[in-house]
């Protein structure tokens, strides 16, 4: 009897398998997105293990590789047979071009009432395009000046006075006189050089001004305001702000370094936080306590605000034809406590409603706050521009600081882009 009982809990036992094994699909899903802090690794594989506890079958797998090598390999990736089924986005214009070319996955049907009501509003509609959902933002960026505190006082530079770009160019030229380097930039990538350039457009066009350039209306990225914000930055170049060999100097080398203490600013988001400590020849970075935060500075005449932010909404994008598991990962990833955990453990700023409490970082909380009170927020613009014209963007922004082309020719050189686009 005892035997018959075993071989009659083998059996159930074996349907039991049988029946689980039925009702998940065993697949892999592959995410891709560019690198990030072993922390916010960390912070990945915990989800992936939960997950894939509460779905037996189902694999998930994340692929990391450099920001730049990320954008230039993507679009070859997606028409091959090797694609991924979520990739990281910054939303805009190039998430527009995906979705037009059909390798996006319209997720609409799969978007219920309350996952869309648990995003912030302006988050999901980053990720909307022509009323189609084709993926889902995690978090919100903001670029500000990241300081060295330290090199602050050295220089007699007062962070927190520098309200405007006439006062921040003040800041460099006594930097330069106390020998301390002002901007660290990661020049080589030339991205991190469009910061400026976005950001004074930002501030010289505005919102209107900014929307009737994308519109066609009069001279376009060709007007007075965008032509103005060469010449702001040429103020700026014409200083010489730059570490020497800027350049040749990548993203990754360029946060490193700013962690090392070799220069007073990084202008840079909110992911410096992590980067510079762990690019850094120590893995420390600067201390919380020598770090700090300015806005980037107003501009006296400009028509943009000086609380209109510039960054990017950032998410994840479905691929066309991934299983219905990548859709069901990337709403896990959204859902609240997961949020709630990256912000208590300061990676990044969650984008989902309800969970400003929980973010702990004071950078990230004040760069929050920020976000909160702007008014217009600038994704970045060799995102939002499309990959063309984003391209030129980055470009001229690079030429601009090597002093190469003047503030009209780059103008009228984006101006071209766009009209041809």
């Amino acid at each position: 009897m005892k035997f018959s009982g075993l071989t009659m809990l083998g059996a159930a036992s074996l349907l039991a398998t049988l029946l689980a094994s039925t009702a998940f699909a065993d697949v892999t899903v592959h995410v891709l997105r560019p690198e990030v802090p072993n922390t916010e690794k960390a912070y990945h594989q915990k989800m992936v293990a939960d997950f894939e506890k509460s779905h037996p079958g189902v694999d998930i797998a994340f692929e990391y590789i450099a920001n730049e090598a990320y954008k230039q390999k993507l679009t070859t990736l997606l028409q091959s047979d090797q694609k991924p089924d979520l990739i990281f986005s910054w939303a805009g214009g190039v998430l527009a071009q995906q979705a037009k070319a059909g390798v996006l996955q319209d997720i609409s049907a799969s978007v219920t009432s309350d996952w869309s009501a648990s995003i912030a509003n302006a988050g999901l509609s980053a990720f909307t395009i022509d009323g189609k959902v084709y993926g889902m933002p995690v978090n919100a960026s903001d670029v500000v000046f990241w300081t060295n505190l330290d090199l602050a006082k050295k220089a007699g530079v007062d962070p927190e006075s520098i309200k405007t770009w006439d006062d921040f160019l003040a800041a460099v030229k006594k930097a330069k006189e106390a020998g301390v380097t002002p901007i660290m930039v990661g020049g080589k990538d030339k991205w991190p050089l469009h910061f400026y350039y976005g950001y004074l457009w930002v501030r010289e066009a505005g919102k209107d001004g900014m929307a009737a350039a994308m519109g066609g209306k009069g001279d376009g990225f060709a007007a007075a305001p965008f032509v103005k914000a060469g010449e702001d930055f040429k103020n700026l170049v014409d200083l010489q702000p730059f570490e020497p060999g800027f350049m040749d100097t990548t993203f990754e080398q360029a946060t490193g370094q700013f962690g090392d203490g070799k220069a007073l600013f990084h202008l840079m988001g909110d992911w410096e936080y992590g980067t510079e400590k762990q690019n850094s020849v120590s893995g420390k970075g600067i201390p919380d306590d020598k770090l700090g935060t300015i806005r980037f500075p107003a501009v006296q005449g400009g028509a943009g605000e000086a609380t209109d932010t510039f960054g990017g909404i950032n998410g994840y994008a479905v691929i066309a034809g991934a299983p219905p598991e990548a859709v069901e990962f990337l709403k896990y990833m959204t859902d609240a406590e997961n949020q709630k955990l990256a912000g208590a453990q300061g990676l990044f700023i969650p984008i989902a409603k309800g969970v400003d409490e929980s973010i702990a970082n004071p950078f990230f909380r004040k760069m929050s706050e920020a976000l909160a009170v702007s008014k217009f927020h600038q994704i970045f613009l060799d995102q939002a521009l499309g990959s063309d014209v984003g391209a030129t963007v980055t470009d001229v922004a690079a030429d601009l600081a090597q002093g190469v082309v003047t503030p009209e020719a780059a103008a009228k050189t984006v101006q071209d882009a766009w009209s041809m686009r």
